[in-house]
């Protein structure tokens, strides 16, 4: 077996409730990269995950364990607590799937490989500065077109590469009731870099990126149980992420690869966790479109920390939610921390002595 892409720097984290019996269709491509499984709900349940995967599972106890008083940052009843995952893993990469997505068919038939498509994403530079009208100049078969800038062909570091989806489409719960069977079977073969000052919704379940780069700027939020809402965890974490990667000259893509999303949601169940983001949501954004950063914001950390102090100071104003929200985000960043400490580089020494010669 050829030797999978970037297998010892990237984990795939995989937030559940039950057994992992969707790994043997992606066997082929996942099993010879680490796996972090994150278990939601009942932690006594056991999970059961196919012979031949390399994996750590890790519930509601072991993050209690891990992180203790700072585990209140980790959400409970919900798929948010998969970034858990991106907090313990120790690599550069990473891709991250639900346990209802399997693989997709691209239009000849054959099964898309959708974590070599997000490394060729992550691994080429993105363009947000200046749109470029065949999209990825990186792809095969594109180029810059007449008329881009030279000066900005380079590029700029891609930070996240965000999937899509065929059969059931990622909706909101009101679109899901007017539209029960509509499925989606539009294969668009297509990459592209959002522009800057643009936001997107993020969703979670076929998302990869460079934990280096964006990693805690990856929460997912207060979401599930004892909260207000759910199912913004991942679109919170998209536009958190979103003014980072502006600010710090970032690129995110969005597009390939596909995965084959199996199972609709209860639309009811999603609308009453969502029915408050729908309103929140009209004060969320404009909240981050015309959010704008310090110049102390060198890191992804001072930006998160300094994020976090305006969404108390305005969205505070929207719901006290938003406040218990902000002091999580700050928890997370301490956790965070805790878990993966920067890397001091020892000074040599200087060397304060004459050259002594000899004759």
């Amino acid at each position: 077996m050829a030797s999978a892409a970037l297998k010892d720097e990237l984990d795939i984290v995989i937030p559940t409730i039950r057994n992992l019996d969707f790994l043997e269709m992606w066997r082929p491509f996942f099993e010879q990269y680490h796996l972090i499984i994150v278990q939601d709900g009942d932690p006594s349940k056991t999970i059961k995950v196919p012979d031949g995967f390399d994996y750590e599972l890790y519930n509601r106890n072991d993050i209690n364990k891990i992180l203790g008083p700072r585990s209140s940052c980790i959400s409970f009843k919900d798929s948010a607590c998969r970034c858990f995952g991106y907090m313990v893993s120790k690599k550069k990469y990473i891709y991250t799937i639900d346990d209802d997505c399997f693989v997709a068919k691209d239009p000849s038939g054959q099964d898309i490989n959708a974590l070599e498509q997000h490394i060729k994403n992550l691994l080429c530079p993105s363009t947000p500065n200046f749109f470029n009208t065949l999209y990825d100049p990186f792809r095969e078969g594109a180029d810059y077109v007449r008329g881009y800038p030279f000066s900005l062909r380079e590029g700029v570091p891609t930070a996240v590469s965000h999937g899509l989806w065929l059969n059931i489409p990622d909706y909101d719960a009101p679109t899901q009731l007017v539209k029960p069977l509509e499925r989606n079977t539009r294969y668009v073969d297509m990459v592209l870099t959002i522009p800057k000052g643009t936001l997107f919704p993020m969703c979670g379940m076929n998302l990869a990126f460079d934990r280096e780069l964006i990693g805690p700027a990856m929460y997912f939020g207060l979401m599930g149980d004892g909260q207000p809402i759910g199912r913004y965890d991942d679109m919170w974490a998209g536009w958190c992420c979103k003014v980072i990667c502006d600010h710090l000259g970032l690129g995110i893509k969005t597009g390939l690869p596909y995965i084959y999303h199996s199972k609709a949601s209860n639309p009811f169940v999603n609308l009453k966790k969502e029915y408050l983001g729908i309103f929140w949501q009209e004060e969320i954004i404009p909240f981050f479109q015309s959010h704008i950063f310090s110049k102390d914001c060198t890191t992804v950390q001072k930006c998160y920390v300094e994020l976090s102090k305006h969404v108390k100071e305005k969205l505070g104003k929207v719901d006290p939610y938003f406040v218990k929200l902000a002091d999580a985000m700050v928890t997370w960043i301490e956790a965070w921390d805790m878990l993966n400490p920067p890397i001091k580089i020892p000074l040599m020494p200087l060397q304060n002595e004459a050259i002594k010669f000899y004759d």
